[in-house]
């Protein structure tokens, strides 16, 4: 797991300028502590930061075959398996980023099909003068790119893209919108204009600094529901999360996972028991607040039905904002989603002992866990409802302009996945996958591990189990008001202490316990914020943080909070230092 970046200077333009290659490399340099790389030809620079994970000795970047090289951000899982099957080249390295060159040195622009696994990969082909670009079709591995009259830039993380200089400080207010209504932002193009993402699947053949070519490789298997009963699905999906997890657990340092009291986790956990001859080491948070939802007991216990070495970790308010502005900070390509505190917070304890953790993210995408999958299965005579239909501040008159066009990122992604058969079910589950997986739940585990040079990897994100479950039939999906069918099936045989048909639960921060503790402080600071003054009626904001009683009232106090710390960090260009008190008042 590392950091890259590059740029590509168009034909009229001047060489890569050292000084934005070394800002560049500056902006990433968290994401890989264990060294770091150029290469620069002409007028194309590429740039590596690393965090050393498989091939400790040899696998240092830039990598070189031919008359390519090469620079990734990831892991290919399958490297052992897609080694064996290129026989006749001679490897340099032990690792599993120089799968990926040597494909592009046979095959060309394909090299990524085969790939098991999460990146974000650059090639420069000398001699074709061509830059490839390529994100992983789930889009677990962040890359966006700034095109500019000189050229093409390139990073994982959008700040060293601000922080290089390649294009200024400012927001996009539709981008704005989205992220205040619904915490997070979707498409290609970013909060900050002239930055876009590489889009999850996407690779892109660059030339000349620009792009000329753009390929896409679908996560999902297209078709609608299959017709397969619930044995043949059982015995199915477990061959398939047993060969993820075995795949997911290649590493040549220690590794653990992160254990909710959810079963997404406690699956993944019992398939790391019986897969490792040691005891697991599982890490689970809590929190101090009143009546807050606490996972602690629950994760103990399937944590010692399964052997597992278990870590608990309380949040408390008091570490909250004493760090909440560094926790943002850290959140560049921004999602408001309050489980960036108790996993940033996992993340800082998670590094003590181990580089790798497990993690349960797109389980519920995967085999339809959300209640909002439920509601859009039913057509809107039975009161199936369109999802996300409404925004956090349609009901709070906080705003001086109420948003108009914050849907239309979801409406297109909407039509992009409803064609081919799909039931009403896998559409919803397919809109997920698109923009709420990559751009919330994905850059919430990227930024907040890669903060503290920690990789996460998603065992449910893989195109074996996503064949293997994406297209059972929705009987098998959902049942009455239960989702996760079959997954709590398996579980109920394999990990009872799970109690996998109990009501799902939720994951909540105590978000709202907190700031109204502090509303009568936090508020009108919240108010003076350039940011928020510019889009929000100062004293609605502070009567909003003074009475945060309901959940409405609390999610809208926590989106602004967050949008005025994110906008201090990476508009204004304040560094995130300080708790959250201090960093707002400061002048």
């Amino acid at each position: 797991m590392c950091g890259i970046a590059g740029i590509l200077a168009a034909t009229n333009a001047s060489p890569p300028d050292p000084a934005a290659l070394a800002a560049l490399e500056r902006g990433i340099a968290h994401r890989g502590p264990d060294g770091s790389g150029q290469t620069a030809v002409g007028r194309v620079a590429l740039v590596h930061n690393r965090l050393a994970i498989i091939d400790l000795v040899t696998g240092d970047q830039p990598l070189f075959a031919g008359s390519a090289a090469l620079v990734c951000n990831g892991e290919i899982y399958n490297y052992r398996e897609l080694r064996a099957a290129m026989p006749g080249i001679t490897f340099v390295t032990n690792g599993d980023c120089e799968i990926p060159l040597q494909r592009f040195v046979k095959g060309g622009a394909d090299f990524a099909d085969p790939l098991r696994g999460m990146y974000a990969i650059a090639i420069h082909d000398r001699a074709g003068r061509t830059v490839t670009l390529a994100r992983d079709p789930f889009g677990i591995k962040p890359l966006y790119i700034a095109q500019t009259p000189a050229g093409l830039a390139f990073a994982s993380e959008a700040q060293a893209l601000l922080a290089a200089g390649i294009v200024p400080r400012a927001v996009r207010p539709t981008a704005r919108d989205e992220l205040l209504q619904i915490q997070y932002t979707t498409g290609a193009e970013t909060i900050f204009p002239g930055i876009q993402r590489v889009l999850p699947g996407e690779t892109l053949t660059c030339a000349d600094g620009r792009v000329i070519d753009r390929r896409h490789t679908e996560a999902l298997p297209a078709g609608p529901p299959e017709t397969i009963d619930e044995a043949s699905a059982l015995a199915r999906m477990e061959r398939a999360l047993t060969e993820s997890v075995d795949l997911h657990q290649r590493s040549d340092v220690p590794y653990g996972m992160f254990l909710s009291g959810g079963i997404d986790s406690a699956a993944i956990l019992t398939l790391m028991s019986r897969l490792n001859s040691s005891p697991v080491l599982a890490f689970t948070a809590g929190f101090d607040a009143p009546g807050a939802a606490d996972e602690r007991a629950q994760a103990a216990s399937v944590a010692k039905s399964l052997g597992a070495r278990h870590e608990t970790l309380e949040v408390t308010e008091k570490m909250v904002w004493r760090h909440l502005p560094e926790i943002v900070g850290c959140m560049d390509d921004p999602a408001a989603d309050y489980a960036i505190i108790p996993t940033w917070f996992l993340a800082r304890r998670a590094r003590q002992d181990v580089k790798v953790v497990l993690s349960g993210e797109g389980g519920d995408e995967i085999f339809a866990g959300y209640g909002r999958y439920r509601n859009a299965m039913r057509p809107w005579w039975l009161g199936g409802r369109v999802m996300r239909g409404r925004g956090t501040f349609d009901r709070l008159d906080v705003l001086r302009t109420r948003p108009a066009a914050w849907r239309d990122g979801l409406a297109a992604a909407e039509a992009h996945v409803s064609a081919g058969g799909r039931s009403r079910l896998q559409v919803a589950q397919a809109v997920d996958i698109a923009d709420w997986l990559p751009h919330d739940l994905l850059l919430k585990l990227d930024r907040c591990l890669m903060a503290h040079a920690v990789e996460g990897r998603t065992p449910f994100l893989d195109s074996g189990v996503a064949n293997a479950a994406f297209r059972l039939p929705d009987g098998l999906k959902v049942q009455g008001h239960m989702g996760k069918w079959l997954l709590r099936r398996w579980l109920e045989k394999n990990c009872p202490a799970a109690k996998p048909f109990a009501p799902k639960q939720g994951f909540t921060v105590p978000v709202g316990a907190w700031i109204g503790g502090v509303g009568e402080r936090l508020g009108p600071l919240v108010a003076a914020q350039a940011g928020i003054a510019e889009i929000a009626d100062p004293g609605k904001v502070a009567t909003l943080f003074r009475n945060a009683a309901g959940r409405r009232e609390q999610y809208g106090a926590w989106h602004l909070l967050f949008y005025a710390l994110w906008h201090r960090t990476h508009i204004e260009g304040r560094r995130a230092e300080g708790d959250v008190f201090s960093y707002l008042a400061a002048k």
